[in-house]
């Protein structure tokens, strides 16, 4: 089964809007248009299995109702993710309820949600995370929708695998989009998973290096579904000079595993 661990959908009432928004600042078009619906037609036409929600809190008082949503489009194709924002001030019963209703991880997105992955304050969130066996995923380097600094560079995470080395952190767009070599220097090799979402601008020979040098039972297939096509996507990664363990790995087998899906 092919499970894209990295995708995107919105409220039907709001994805319209949503969509139009986020490309605009982005620069850059979407594939589909935000609903769960579309997202669905778009698995089928590329083979996949199941796509992860990964939602974002923009503001602390969005946190609630954007995991109640999540809550209640998850099906047997699309689970999610849940959100917590880091200035959300009920963040340690919030936590306990999304470990009360199944879910399998938390996205954070250090720039929309304006923080550095690395400070402090968020230490106490984290080591409840970790606590409570949960996912940590971050969009991690650039984003094109924010100039710089940015919030979660190679650098800056190191820092949070040295404080929790217990984690299950999944660093988005192999490590850092546009981060790449800092990716080699400083996470290449540590104990966290990398997705393969919005990185399409490594060429195959850097990619299979990346995926070499950290372990293909590492990496986790992933689009950014709608900025990405599911279908290219997939394609993209049985197009790399890897094993076929490797590659069944990389687009669900890893994902089988720390999700702790039981597929038939």
């Amino acid at each position: 089964m092919v499970i894209d661990i990295h995708t995107h959908c919105f409220p039907d009432e709001l994805a319209p809007k949503a969509i139009s928004l986020l490309a605009k600042k982005a620069g850059i078009p979407a594939f589909l248009d935000g609903t769960i619906k579309r997202l669905k037609q778009s698995m089928v036409d590329a083979g996949i299995g199941i796509s992860v929600l990964q939602p974002i809190a923009t503001k602390p008082e969005q946190t609630k109702s954007i995991n109640r949503w999540a809550a209640n489009v998850q099906d047997e194709d699309i689970i999610s993710f849940g959100t917590i924002h880091p200035d959300f001030s009920d963040w340690k019963d919030e936590i306990k309820w999304l470990v009360e209703a199944g879910f399998k991880g938390v996205k954070f997105h250090p720039e929309y949600q304006d923080f550095f992955v690395d400070e402090p304050k968020l230490f106490p969130i984290y080591e409840a995370l970790v606590k409570s066996g949960l996912i940590m995923l971050f969009h991690a380097g650039v984003d094109l929708g924010f100039p710089g600094p940015y919030h979660c560079t190679p650098s800056r995470l190191k820092k949070v695998l040295d404080a929790f080395p217990d984690s299950t952190i999944i660093a988005a767009h192999m490590g850092g989009y546009r981060y790449w070599d800092d990716v080699e220097k400083c996470l290449i090799g540590r104990n966290l998973y990398l997705d393969t979402s919005f990185s399409e601008e490594l060429d195959n020979k850097r990619t299979e290096k990346l995926i070499k040098a950290h372990g293909a039972q590492k990496i986790l297939f992933g689009t950014d579904s709608p900025w990405c096509d599911q279908a290219k996507e997939v394609s993209r990664i049985r197009s790399l000079n890897l094993s076929d363990d490797e590659i069944n790995s990389i687009l669900g087998g890893n994902a089988i595993r720390i999700l702790k899906l039981e597929v038939k």
